[in-house]
C-alpha cells in the first residue's frame, strides 16, 4: 500500500470516528478475518447482507466454525423463504454487511433492490460490521454514487444473471426493468441512534 492510500485510509478513520462509528483497521485481508473471527460465538444470530467482500474473506464459514447461526436469505428456496431470511436478518444479534462506497468525510452510501441490507444497517440488529476493502473509498458523494452506477451496481447485475441494460453497458441507464437493482438509496452520515456500528477498513481490495 503507498503512502498517499495509507493517508486516505487514515482520513476516513478519522472521519468515521468523528461521525460516531467504531472503527477497525486490517492491513491485509488476513488481519481482516481474524479480527471478525474474534466477533463470532456459539448460539449467536449472524445475519449477512449479500455480501461479496465478506464471500471473498470466507466469513460464513468462520461464523459456522464458531457454532453460531448463520442468516442468509440467498439460501432461500422460494421468494417466500427469502422474505423470512431477509426479515430475519434485520433481527439478528449481529449483521455482517460491506458497503457500496465510503466518502472520506466518513460516509457510507448505498444502493438496494429489495431494502433488506440497507435496512439493517440503521435499525434491528443488536450491532452491525461493515467490511470494507480501500477501492470502496470515495473522495464524496458525488463520487461514491458514480461507483455505485459504474463498479458496483453493473457487476452485480452480471452476477445476478439479471437483463437489466447496465449489465451490456457497464454503467447505469435509469432503467425501468422490473428487476431493477437500483430502488432503495441511503447516506449514514452517523449511525443511528443508540446502534453498535462498527467499521472494518481493509487495506486491500475487495469485493465491487
Amino acid at each position: 500500500m503507498t503512502r498517499i492510500e495509507q493517508e486516505r485510509i487514515d482520513t476516513v478513520l478519522h472521519h468515521l470516528k468523528v461521525n460516531g462509528f467504531h472503527t477497525v483497521f486490517c492491513e491485509t485481508r488476513e488481519d481482516a478475518v481474524n479480527y471478525l473471527s474474534g466477533q463470532f460465538h456459539k448460539g449467536q444470530t449472524v445475519g449477512f447482507g449479500g455480501s461479496m467482500t465478506l464471500k471473498s474473506l470466507d466469513i460464513p464459514a468462520k461464523v459456522a466454525e464458531a457454532g453460531a447461526v448463520i442468516i442468509d436469505h440467498s439460501t432461500g428456496a422460494t421468494v417466500e423463504e427469502r422474505d423470512v431470511l431477509c426479515k430475519a436478518e434485520g433481527r439478528a444479534d449481529l449483521f455482517l454487511s460491506s458497503s457500496n462506497a465510503i466518502t472520506e468525510q466518513g460516509y457510507l452510501v448505498n444502493c438496494d433492490g429489495r431494502g433488506n441490507r440497507v435496512a439493517a444497517m440503521i435499525f434491528g440488529p443488536g450491532r452491525v460490521i461493515v467490511v470494507a476493502g480501500k477501492n470502496k473509498i470515495c473522495k464524496d458523494i458525488e463520487e461514491a454514487m458514480e461507483r455505485i452506477e459504474t463498479l458496483a451496481a453493473p457487476p452485480n447485475v452480471k452476477r445476478l444473471h439479471l437483463p437489466n441494460p447496465c449489465g451490456e453497458t457497464g454503467h447505469c441507464m435509469d432503467c425501468n426493468s422490473p428487476t431493477r437493482i437500483c430502488r432503495a438509496y441511503t447516506i449514514l452520515k452517523r449511525p443511528a441512534m443508540d446502534m453498535d456500528f462498527t467499521v472494518v477498513l481493509v487495506g486491500e481490495t475487495l469485493g465491487f
